[in-house]
């Protein structure tokens, strides 16, 4: 008998009778992941025929990209290293967008392994220097691309401009409140950067560091020292605009200090202006300004819509922000009917404020139009004293007499600060332009109540696809410029968004 069946017999004699057998330890197949292979790949088998990249090619390929393609210097039959094809930058950021990227370091790393973009470089890789740097490089063809995608979507019907919303988001600049600094404190900084980037000039070559890290340094350096200059003349503009002491940011010179939506804090942000399309939500037009206020941004939005479609639209939705007279007198004279609210109205806080009780509110007092006075509850004439002209209204004054007030034993509910100072109780009467009479009628009907309503949820949509989608809650780069440029690159990408999404339910597809 071998040796191996006399051990075997020796374990069943010794085992138990009642023991149960023992099982089979489980067999897996093992990964060597240090193993190195050769892979064969078809790039065009990296995504599927309906995924985006493709998608985006297609809409590409129908537009006239030669704006981008003007600044490349080298040419066929001339030596020289050919640079990325801007085709691909353009559809590689748009699908970036798309997936809620926007550094240009995370598109880096992230395109060295993801499907679409693999198929998009063909297997290959773009450097995130050259990928920052496209995005603010063609500020005027990316505005010829944004309305050239913009009339693809108006020839195929998904954008009409029979009712528009325009609307105001704040974006939060990359700079912190802490930035801002007053013209004692912006000299000593500036001071000492550019002893700092002297210094880096003259010093000798540090053996520690690469001559690429050397150079990174310099420009560092070289590029806080231009924006401290930015700064103080940004400084200096706004102490001869408002007369008085001002800040301004050492980090981004062009940011300004607004008052958030979500939070009502204040932070340094700018005003992002965009007209929304009600139809499917097709971005009209944008535009970044640093005026936190939209009153006056109504005019060039409408202007900014003309310039890119050819039209104004039937109707324009807008907040209170916007319905200001100014603003209802302009869009009177022009083929499109405003519709918006009314705006709160203030003067009564105001004189609340003041310690007025409900009851001597300005709807008590009787206007006397043959006299042209008003007469208060108390039987006492409040008589004309001065009128002043605003736009679309007349605002004229009218004031009781000092004694009467002060003798009326309803003086501590009607004008009790105006007593204190010696004073009788104004009231004021405005007269009203005729068209903004009417747009006040207007705004009171069932009717365009009911379109008004619309307006939050067609700006809204908007306002989300460019904060939640796209993640441009704060802007990643500095400057007016630049941060103009990041917003077109995210509306457009909003635009080829609903494209994607609503080109295959309007085109027919190829049968099999």
């Amino acid at each position: 008998m071998s040796e191996a069946c006399a051990t075997a017999a020796k374990a069943c004699a010794t085992s138990s009778p009642t023991s149960p057998p023992l099982k089979p330890k489980p067999r897996v197949k093992r990964l060597e992941r240090k193993q190195v292979r050769l892979v064969i790949i078809d790039p065009e088998r990296l995504v599927e025929e309906d995924h985006p990249v493709r998608a985006i090619l297609d809409l590409l390929r129908k537009l006239d990209l030669s704006r981008f393609y003007e600044g490349i210097k080298a040419v066929e039959g001339r030596a020289g290293r050919e640079p990325s094809d801007p085709e691909v930058l353009i559809a590689l950021w748009l699908y970036a967008l798309s997936r809620g990227i926007r550094q240009g370091r995370f598109l880096d790393r992230w395109s060295r392994y993801e499907p679409g973009c693999q198929y998009l470089l063909d297997m290959g890789q773009i450097n995130y220097h050259t990928l920052n740097d496209f995005v603010v490089e063609y500020e005027a063809a990316l505005d010829k691309l944004f309305v050239q995608v913009l009339r693809v979507l108006m020839n195929e019907e998904l954008a009409d401009l029979e009712r528009v919303a325009h609307d105001g988001t704040k974006i939060r600049a990359s700079a912190s409140r802490r930035s801002f600094k007053k013209e004692e404190r912006l000299e000593e900084c500036k001071k000492l950067a550019e002893e700092h980037l002297q210094a880096l000039q003259q010093e000798a070559a540090d053996p520690k560091l690469s001559a690429a890290q050397r150079q990174a340094r310099k420009r560092a350096a070289q590029e806080r020292v231009e924006r401290l200059r930015r700064a103080e003349k940004e400084l200096k503009r706004q102490v001869e605009q408002k007369g008085k002491e001002a800040r301004a940011s050492v980090s981004d010179p062009d940011a300004r200090v607004m008052r958030q939506g979500d939070d009502g804090g204040f932070a340094p942000s700018y005003n992002a202006q965009i007209s929304t399309d009600a139809r499917h939500g097709v971005i009209l037009a944008y535009a970044v300004t640093q005026e936190p206020e939209d009153s006056h941004q109504l005019q060039p939005g409408l202007e900014r819509i003309q310039a890119n479609t050819g039209h104004l639209p039937k109707q324009t939705l807008v907040d209170g922000n916007y319905t200001t007279r100014e603003n209802i007198l302009g869009t009177a004279q022009q083929p499109t009917e405003l519709i918006g609210s009314l705006g709160q109205d203030r003067s009564r806080s105001k004189l609340q404020r003041q310690g007025v009780s409900a009851a001597y509110m300005p709807e008590h007092f009787t206007f006397q139009e043959a006299e042209n006075c008003f007469t208060c509850p108390a039987g006492k004439s409040l008589e004309y004293e001065t009128s002043k002209n605003l736009t679309g209204a007349i605002e004229k004054h009218y004031r009781a007499k000092a004694s009467d007030c002060a003798a009326c034993p309803f003086a501590s509910e009607c004008c009790p600060k105006m007593v204190q100072k010696g004073r009788g109780r104004l009231l004021t009467k405005t007269d009203e332009d005729p068209k903004v009479t009417e747009f006040r009628r207007r705004m009171e009907r069932s009717k365009y109540r009911e379109i008004y309503r619309q307006r939050a949820q067609v700006a809204e949509f908007s306002n989300a696809c460019l904060k939640e989608k796209k993640g441009l809650r704060r802007f990643q780069r500095r400057g007016l410029a630049k941060v103009r440029a990041e917003l077109a690159w995210a509306c457009l990408s909003c635009n080829v968004a609903i494209w994607i999404r609503l080109h295959r339910k309007i085109t027919p597809q190829p049968t099999t």
